[in-house]
């Protein structure tokens, strides 16, 4: 009988040493995922390039390799604000820290990092076939346009953990929550020159808009040595993009902060609903590269966003309420 591709389970641990396989289970570490991709080995082949009397390729030696897969998960809460939401540990594999209990009000939060990175374990099974990736570092996108389901996309690299046949583990998805769609009822817009504080955001200016995306930009590479193969995490260079519906004033203004090479906070709440609403806070944000949009005949105005760290590790705060 043939392997179908909708008879996929992937399950997600942080581990305790990198690279060592943190066994996870589909009790406690199943992920609800979208857009399913493996590259089950990306090998650097080696030509042997021998010189023969006649026409004809030769044989490759199969060189250094790790493994890939991403994926996509949607962005909800766990459903009580004190409890990290499921895709938490996947958060921690892309450079960020977590931060649960002592909060007041109840809530976790999320913010870049630099020191103590969390690798991941990470089982995939393809329908009777299971692919480990151990000492998994990645990046991940956040989507939260109008119209759509807010998601996170992560792309992973992993050593290879090997290949075996076995029996799909039993993933149980109780963890995962539904999010509220980006609509008008569910969302607090973007607000430029807003002010983090304990859970909430204050002041700054309200802009209507589609939405917005983020890219944390990591650099994640699998570093093969003689002695030792591992995945590295050496740079991050956040990303995004906004579309706002500005007035003619409006976009003056911004065009002239642009031009003036201004740094302002950025916010956006998704969600109205305690345990599932989650808030998205950046200290320093660019505007760059405006552009010309048409959204349904109308004008919207798009930029670009460099989204930049303040004081060091905090370029991004994502809290889950």
């Amino acid at each position: 009988m043939s392997r179908l591709i909708n008879r996929a389970v992937v399950l997600a641990k942080v581990e305790t040493t990198s690279g060592t396989d943190a066994i996870p289970t589909g009790a406690d570490n199943a992920i609800q995922v979208m857009d399913l991709q493996i590259t089950p080995l990306d090998a650097n082949n080696i030509d042997t390039n021998f010189i023969t009397s006649y026409l004809g390729g030769g044989v490759q030696l199969v060189g250094t390799a790790s493994v890939k897969c991403s994926f996509s998960v949607l962005l909800a809460g766990s459903g009580t604000a004190a409890t990290a939401p499921a895709w938490g540990a996947l958060l921690l594999g892309c450079a960020n820290a977590e931060t649960t209990g002592l909060l007041t009000p109840n809530r976790v939060e999320y913010l870049t990092a630099t020191d103590s990175l969390k690798t991941l374990t990470i089982y995939y099974y393809d329908d009777g076939l299971l692919h480990k990736l151990l000492g998994v570092f990645g990046n991940v996108k956040l989507s939260a346009k109008s119209g759509e389901a807010p998601k996170l996309m992560f792309d992973f690299v992993g050593l290879d953990g090997g290949v075996t046949a076995a029996t799909n583990a039993t993933a149980v998805l109780t963890a995962w929550r539904t999010p509220p769609a980006v609509t008008k009822a569910n969302v607090v817009d973007v607000n430029l020159g807003c002010t983090y504080s304990a859970g909430a955001l204050s002041s700054g200016t309200a802009y209507n808009s589609s939405g917005l995306t983020l890219d944390w930009g990591n650099s994640v590479a699998f570093a093969p040595l003689l002695t030792t193969e591992e995945v590295v995490l050496t740079d991050r260079d956040m990303t995004g993009s906004v579309s706002l519906n500005l007035t003619a004033a409006q976009e003056v203004t911004m065009m002239t902060s642009v031009k003036a090479n201004t740094l302002q906070s950025l916010g956006f709440v998704i969600g109205t609903a305690t345990g599932n609403k989650i808030m998205l806070h950046m200290p320093k944000v660019q505007l760059l590269n405006p552009k010309k949009e048409d959204f349904n005949g109308m004008r919207l105005i798009g930029f670009d966003l460099r989204v930049l760290p303040s004081s060091g590790n905090d370029e991004l705060r994502i809290v889950s309420l």
